[in-house]
């Protein structure tokens, strides 16, 4: 009876918890979802700028080619400074913690919104480019260690809902660019590089409110050797004093793994109990970004545009398209402990597929069929819902559920290269797929989705309300390695059930 009044009472989501997970998620992920967003409506106006000055220092206007390679490096630098970002979460977050990696990225958000703020200013474009790289490092930190901090910090039975948090407050940093991104708001002359800046306000704010909260109690057991500040860390999270169970169990994990020491990303790849979830990080974060979510938002407009509506309306438009969009990752956060992780990937997945196939066929018979580019619209409306749903915020909640603590940093690494890699690449080549096969160019994107589906149906196990060590466990049989194999790389002499998590 005391067992299940345990578990009952660690459902709850006390004003510590949810504050430590808003202030995460909106000081981190927000940032994300801005920086995505924010540069494509003042586009024209920034390149204008480029243009203009140029031609006070030089005198002469830049080639057409040469400001297509900036506007390009400008808007790669993103994604690029992501990647470096994910390479640096596991030294970060050995070495300051999680709390500790979240405020020390904050550099890297509140310098380049003041970069960017003061470019038009200093007239200088460069500081642009720099800042892109900046707020991208900031970005590829902070979408590994934000879900890594969460997953660490909640109890099982929350862990999938306030695990999809930081993708629903990167679609809300989306909307916000969205809207602030209106012409009859910041998206004109005077106003785009207030625009740009913004992006420093929620840094300051985690800055000041998130050191009055929790280090993630699993970082300051079993790295730290802390065992005080660690009860203490759970009482507060838990709402309780006595939290003697939960301890026991992550002490448990840690005389589990000191056999591995250090994983780094080389000895993540080869060890062989860890197979099956690498891979299917690898495939899932792959899926996520190839499955075609940029193509669509890049084809919107020209949907919108066929559909017949005005050019001076597509913003209020897309702006719709990213209320669906943090509408339905709401529903995501509420859903996903009732259906469960694989569930959801599964209906994501499958929804993205049609919404391709469909969209092929209405692109390609839309100059035939009067009624076409409505289908057109409904298909980017419905991948839309399936990507939040599943594709875009499970991947990374799945990688703090099956990698125990002293792989998790590792593996994030690698989550987090495949993401940023996978979204340069399609940034890079979309444009020339785009040239090359017009409408016909998401059947690539349906393939990649179908693919990663079949994969998810066949090899992702359900997570839903285990702690981390079953999870493990079902991974240890599916790596075809004993729970004590001469490694002893992850699992080993674990108590058949733990209370806590």
């Amino acid at each position: 009876m005391e067992q299940q009044d345990a578990v009952r009472r660690e459902g709850k989501l006390i004003p510590v918890l949810a504050l430590a997970t808003l202030i995460a998620a909106f000081g981190s992920s927000f940032q994300y979802g801005y920086n995505v967003a924010a540069i494509n409506s003042p586009a024209k106006l920034m390149k204008a700028f480029y243009n203009e000055t140029y031609y006070d220092r030089i005198g002469e206007y830049i080639s057409e080619f040469s400001l297509t390679l900036l506007w390009s490096v400008s808007v790669s630098m993103f994604p690029f400074g992501g990647f470096l970002g994910s390479l640096m979460v596991g030294p970060l977050v050995n070495k300051l913690g999680r709390k500790g990696t979240l405020l020390f990225n904050n550099i890297f958000s509140i310098v380049p919104a003041i970069l960017m703020g003061c470019s038009e200013v200093a007239k200088s474009f460069e500081m642009i480019i720099v800042a892109r790289l900046l707020v991208g490092i900031c970005a590829g930190l902070s979408s590994n260690v934000v879900p890594m901090y969460l997953g660490e910090l909640a109890p099982k039975n929350l862990r999938g809902a306030l695990g999809v948090v930081p993708q629903l407050f990167i679609t809300v940093g989306i909307l916000a660019a969205q809207i602030l991104g209106l012409r009859s708001l910041l998206a004109n002359e005077e106003g785009w590089p207030i625009l740009l800046g913004v992006t420093g306000i929620p840094a300051a704010l985690q800055l000041l409110l998130l050191p009055f909260f929790p280090e993630s109690p699993r970082y300051l057991l079993i790295q730290k050797k802390d065992e005080a500040a660690a009860k203490n860390a759970l009482r507060e999270l838990r709402g309780w004093d006595d939290v003697d169970a939960e301890t026991q169990e992550i002490w448990e994990e840690d005389r589990a793994e000191k056999a591995a020491g250090f994983i780094s990303v080389l000895k993540l790849l080869r060890m062989r109990s860890l197979r099956w979830q690498v891979i299917s990080i690898v495939v899932l974060m792959g899926g996520q970004q190839l499955s075609g979510v940029n193509a669509i938002y890049y084809y919107a407009d020209q949907i919108y545009l066929s559909a017949g509506v005005r050019a001076q309306d597509v913003q209020y438009v897309t702006a719709g398209t990213g209320a669906v969009n943090m509408l339905m990752t709401i529903c995501a956060v509420f859903v996903v402990e009732l259906l469960g992780r694989r569930v959801l990937l599964l209906l994501g997945f499958s929804i993205c597929f049609t919404a391709c196939c469909v969209l092929t066929a209405a692109l390609a018979l839309q100059d035939t069929i009067s009624w076409m580019p409505y289908v057109s619209i409904a298909c980017v409306i419905s991948y839309v819902i399936g990507h939040a749903l599943g594709p875009s915020p499970i991947p990374a909640l799945l990688i703090t559920e099956i990698f125990l603590q002293s792989s998790r940093p590792a593996a994030y690494m690698v989550g987090g290269s495949v993401h940023w890699l996978s979204n340069f690449t399609v940034g890079l080549i979309f444009p020339f797929i785009q040239v090359g096969l017009g409408a016909y160019s998401f059947i690539i994107f349906a393939m990649i989705c179908v693919f990663t589906t079949i994969y998810t149906f066949l090899v992702v196990p359900e997570t839903k309300s285990k702690t981390f060590i079953e999870i493990n466990e079902i991974f240890t049989k599916m790596n075809e390695v004993s729970e004590v194999h001469p490694e002893k790389e992850e699992l080993k002499d674990f108590p058949p059930s733990t209370a806590g998590q």
